[in-house]
């Protein structure tokens, strides 16, 4: 095989689904190739196919799931699409291997790292538990996780997000295979994090030479680190090119707009006698940690958030960034009185909240709203759409009736641009974007003065987040509302906020106008940041 044979050539895929009253067509007639030592995009939004189609290659799809006869993968001379289940699991994690966007529900939650590593390697290889533990921990090694020796005896959850990633990694590479999928790898991660693991996977790919297939809707990701991109929407290829000439020259319109795509714009002007309506002094947030064994464990304590002052000026968008772990997430629940707080004062609206029983804070609850990260996690998804939006109101007393509370969970919907006849669905059955705005909806259909916005953005298509950002600014204007923006989306927080503080390790580093800190930082950590946000490089 020399360079210019692809190593996969998969021509008129096509992928049905069965479904309840008939048939949906997910990817119809895509075609592509990917080259040994070269990166092959799949780019798109949400329900353009790009995961279908990677399924469809590793021959991963539900039983609902039919791959039309025209269908031919071929690898190798070989055509997947034909090859029978037990020839194709002797390719899977051995020549061809795939990591997915979240790696918790990839990992097996009660095994150690170092078990799951070992099953891997002597699934394709005759190799003993001892030497197949000690290439488990080269792997971890590889992929520079910090002491893989150690952290082959632990488990998933006391691994951060961008380390599991890395394992999942290490998996995938465990065999060397010739084909790394990977499928939206870095969506939920800090910049920089998403940035060391793009690196690692373009370092890995150029050390064994292997073909890399990347599926994502960043873009700039995309610019950065692919040789040749294919475009999808509806389950189509509608452009395909070298990465120069799609981004310099973008010949179809969807490509056009994807590419324009990003969030653009700055926050509205402030008014300079807006009075504060959220301040926190010297809040201090700490945690017991334990180490060791029952009889000779160590006690010690961890600092989340470290004595920090904040002040939100009513109608302004306060954005708070850094990357995990830096306690961005632990100073929003602790201003909102969600956790326990070891030190501070917090006031709103005037009024001292710090020393307030639960039972005193209800009567602030409404006043004070959440909006999560993860939409499908924070909706019940036993509750209908009213439901959901009208149980905020019932437990707060407001409105004169059931009628009236119908009412209010209608309007909710249409400010937060959904339609009102989607009351009585289920959060199953919207995107992502959709049930974001489901989640604005709860949140504002209680006439809040502050919104927590907890990472609303992260795991969105790039045009759903200029929708969101859209709406975030209208409802802003409409109604004077405040918001502190948890993000580690620099871009995002560039469009919508009007000051930046930045995290690291439960202390400000940073702070300042949004145009000031982005674009002229003063602290090395927060150049870091910036560097990894524009030009996902570090």
């Amino acid at each position: 095989m020399n360079d210019m044979t692809p190593i996969i050539d998969a021509r008129k895929i096509g992928v049905t689904f069965r479904m309840q009253g008939g048939v949906v067509e997910a990817v119809r007639d895509v075609s592509f190739q990917v080259y040994k030592g070269r990166t092959t995009a799949l780019v798109g939004e949400s329900g353009s196919g790009k995961s279908v189609t990677a399924r469809a290659i590793m021959r991963l799809l539900s039983r609902r799931a039919v791959l039309s006869g025209e269908t031919r993968i071929f690898f190798e001379g070989a055509d997947m699409a034909h090859l029978s289940g037990g020839q194709m699991r002797k390719l899977r994690g051995n020549r061809i291997s795939m990591i997915f966007q979240e790696p918790m529900s990839s990992l097996n939650p009660i095994y150690k790292i170092g078990r799951q590593l070992v099953e891997v390697i002597r699934l394709h290889r005759k190799i003993g538990r001892r030497a197949a533990w000690n290439k488990a921990v080269e792997l971890l090694a590889e992929v520079h996780i910090p002491d893989p020796g150690m952290r082959v005896h632990q488990y998933p959850h006391q691994l951060s997000g961008g380390q599991r990633q890395r394992v999942m990694i290490a998996m995938a590479l465990a065999n060397r295979p010739d084909v790394l999928i990977a499928d939206e790898p870095t969506t939920a991660l800090d910049v920089t994090v998403q940035a060391q693991i793009l690196r690692l996977i373009d370092e890995l790919k150029a050390k064994y030479g292997m073909g890399v297939i990347l599926i994502t809707h960043d873009l700039t990701v995309v610019r950065q680190f692919a040789d040749h991109v294919y475009v999808m929407q509806h389950g189509e290829v509608r452009e395909s090119g070298p990465t120069d000439a799609i981004f310099g020259n973008p010949a179809h319109p969807y490509t056009r707009r994807l590419l324009a795509s990003d969030p653009k714009g700055s926050a509205g002007a402030l008014d300079a006698n807006a009075e504060t309506l959220l301040r926190g002094d010297a809040v201090r947030v700490e945690y017991p940690l334990r180490s060791g064994g029952f009889f000779n464990g160590k006690s010690s304590i961890l600092t989340a958030v470290d004595s920090l002052d904040i002040e939100l000026k009513r109608g302004e968008t306060l954005g708070l960034v850094g990357e995990s772990g830096s306690g961005k997430t632990t100073f929003g629940q602790a201003l909102t009185r969600l956790i326990h707080m070891d030190g501070g004062r917090i006031s709103f609206c005037g009024q001292s909240l710090e020393g307030l029983s639960e039972r005193e804070m209800r009567a602030w609850r409404p006043r004070m709203q959440i909006v999560f990260q993860d939409p499908f996690a924070s909706l019940n998804p036993r509750m209908s759409v009213r439901q959901i939006i009208e149980e905020g109101l019932i437990v707060n007393g407001i409105g004169a009736g059931a009628k009236d509370r119908f009412r209010r969970v209608q309007q909710a919907l249409r400010d937060a641009g959904l339609p009102d006849t989607i009351a009585h669905r289920f959060p199953h059955e919207f995107s992502g974007g959709q049930r974001q705005r489901l989640a604005i909806a709860r949140a504002i259909a209680l006439e809040p003065e502050f919104i927590l916005l907890d990472e609303p953005t992260s795991a969105l298509d790039l045009s759903v987040q200029s929708q969101i950002i859209a709406l975030l600014r209208r409802l802003q204007q409409e109604r004077g509302l405040s918001y502190l923006f948890i993000s580690h989306d620099l871009k995002v927080v560039r469009a919508l906020c009007h000051r930046v503080i930045v995290m690291q390790r439960g202390k400000i580093v940073e702070q300042g106008p949004v145009s000031d800190v982005l674009s002229n930082p003063q602290t090395e950590y927060t150049q870091r940041l910036v560097r990894a946000a524009f030009e996902v490089a570090i």
